[in-house]
């Protein structure tokens, strides 16, 4: 009589200790609005501490109105040829309120990147989308300010699936997309798009190419990866410099949906290193397979190596469509996505909720730290951003066709935040005030920065800028992290502190804009003054 009471006893206290357990893996969650309207597949931060959230405009009537007196008309909607919906909002991330936003053509499965001068540049899209350019030029929160078409001129190729990314003289550089295996630039130039054959070498019946990996090396050169491939490209010569070796776990980019960040520039700025994690099986997505385990690798090469290699590791969770989020601590916040599927509509399964913490400092086997699990599926057409608190925000997933909420995983109108061990009530007396710091900041130059703590400081207080990346599918589009020369910190007063930092030295570091400056005291950072960065 004895067995089943102890095996009743043992099972009691396993649940306990699993219950326990998971109540004390760091990290928290809140949710910052019930209904945002959209489930936004297209999401960026702007300066002014407002967050612009983008769905597609033709998938029929989202939760929230325009204007009064305010529509679209679009003859490629099968629903609404007078269109009085928002598809793109604009949430004040202090009062949290929503104002809907008035886009003209259809922007599913586009591109986008900050200007120097802080506006969001958005290109391409699907059906008259396609070849469109589109600007935001965000405004007080209060202001009145809404998407621009560009009329005066349109992109070269159509780009569906492309990606964007910021270059040191503050244009931009366009990569892909469906059907074109090309690169173009904003503001355009005379040769129009150019031909960039690897993307048509690594493309195959499952478009393994789309919405490739591009990050912007600190010697000017772009890293660029596709599929399970990598070259070094010089994008002024319209060259490749340099074939890395193939990435070992199958296709990486969409419809696979791993996720690719650069880790944080620092010292001399003459290394970088890539990370490339996750993904879906080779054939999930041509098989329509929503319960194919997606693999859990991840691969790290310095990009800037004579003979770079890929290092080889292991997440605690398989993951399809997780994104990959750069804290101000120079770690690697890997969320949202699913363990089984493929990217696409209805074709993912159980989604991943535990989040996990890649310390790129620690050695290999000691990299990976699982988190507090949501309660929120994020799985296709999610998105995660870093905010000026040093939360991250989560928005959409699964919008369907025309917005569905009585299916298995529901369209997503929540936005969420996570907040990360560094924000823990633990750690508040660690945390700094960022209280002076210049408005304007040239490259090389020597400033000041001014912080509060409330106990004394041990060791070097760090500051770093983060970028404000245009996140979609997996991946952040001009993401970076920079660790800025500091000298230590001297009293300045009772519980303020003087540190000297020098800017970065070019654009080829860090390309002109706005920045989010974070003091970094111990692991736990500030909120963020916006600081911009000039030639």
């Amino acid at each position: 009589m004895d067995a089943p009471w102890n095996l009743l006893l043992f099972f009691s206290l396993f649940v306990q200790c699993f219950l326990f357990a998971r109540a004390q893996l760091p990290g928290t969650w809140e949710v910052l609005v019930p209904n945002a309207g959209i489930a936004s597949m297209h999401t960026a931060v702007t300066r002014f501490n407002t967050v612009v959230l983008l769905d597609r405009t033709n998938i029929g009537p989202s939760r929230k109105m325009l204007h009064k007196g305010r529509c679209r008309f679009d003859r490629y909607d099968a629903v609404l040829k007078r269109d009085c919906y928002a598809h793109s909002v604009l949430l004040d991330l202090q009062t949290k309120q929503i104002r809907p936003l008035m886009i003209l053509t259809d922007t599913w499965c586009s591109s986008g990147q900050f200007l120097p001068d802080g506006t969001l540049l958005q290109t391409g899209g699907d059906l008259d989308g396609l070849k469109k350019i589109r600007k935001f030029e965000p405004c007080e929160p209060n202001g009145s300010c809404d998407w621009v078409e560009v009329d005066d001129v349109e992109l070269a190729d159509g780009r569906w699936y492309a990606t964007n990314q910021i270059l040191p003289d503050g244009s931009v550089i366009i990569v892909g997309g469906r059907a074109a295996n090309t690169v173009e630039f904003y503001p355009p130039r005379k040769n129009g798009a150019v031909s960039f054959p690897f993307l048509a070498d690594v493309e195959d019946t499952q478009m393994d190419n789309l919405y490739p990996y591009v990050h912007l090396l600190p010697n000017g050169h772009l890293f660029i990866f596709a599929n399970t491939k990598a070259v070094l490209y010089d994008y002024q010569s319209n060259k490749v410099l340099r074939n890395y070796p193939p990435l070992d776990g199958g296709p990486r980019n969409y419809p696979s949906a791993g996720s690719s960040a650069m880790l944080a520039l620092q010292g001399d700025y003459s290394t970088a290193e890539i990370v490339v994690c996750g993904g879906a099986q080779y054939g999930a997505f041509l098989m329509k397979s929503t319960d194919t385990p997606a693999h859990g690798s991840c691969g790290r090469i310095v990009a800037t190596d004579p003979d770079p290699v890929w290092q080889m590791e292991d997440m605690p969770f398989d993951r399809v469509m997780g994104d990959m989020v750069m804290l101000p601590t120079g770690d690697v916040l890997i969320i949202n996505g699913a363990q089984k599927g493929t990217q696409g509509f209805e074709m993912a399964s159980n989604p991943c909720l535990y989040p996990v913490l890649y310390q790129p400092s620690q050695p290999v086997g000691l990299r990976f730290m699982t988190l507090n699990p949501g309660t929120v599926p994020r799985l296709y057409h999610s998105t995660a951003n870093l905010l000026p608190d040093g939360r991250v925000l989560l928005a959409g997933s699964n919008p369907h066709y025309f917005y569905k909420f009585n299916a298995e995983f529901p369209t997503e109108l929540r936005i969420e935040a996570f907040s990360p061990e560094y924000l823990s009530m633990d750690r508040a007396n660690l945390r700094p005030t960022m209280e002076e710091i210049p408005e304007t900041v040239r490259y090389g130059a020597v400033f000041d920065v001014f912080i509060s703590v409330s106990l004394p400081i041990v060791g070097i207080v760090e500051v770093n800028l983060g970028s404000a990346p245009f996140a979609t599918h997996s991946f952040s589009q001009g993401q970076r992290l920079v660790k800025l020369a500091v000298t230590s910190a001297v009293p300045d007063g009772e519980g303020r502190y003087k540190i000297s930092c020098t800017a970065p030295p070019n654009g080829m570091v860090a390309p002109p804009g706005y920045y989010m400056a974070f003091a970094v005291n111990q692991g736990v950072p500030s909120v963020a003054r916006w600081i911009h960065l000039i030639a």
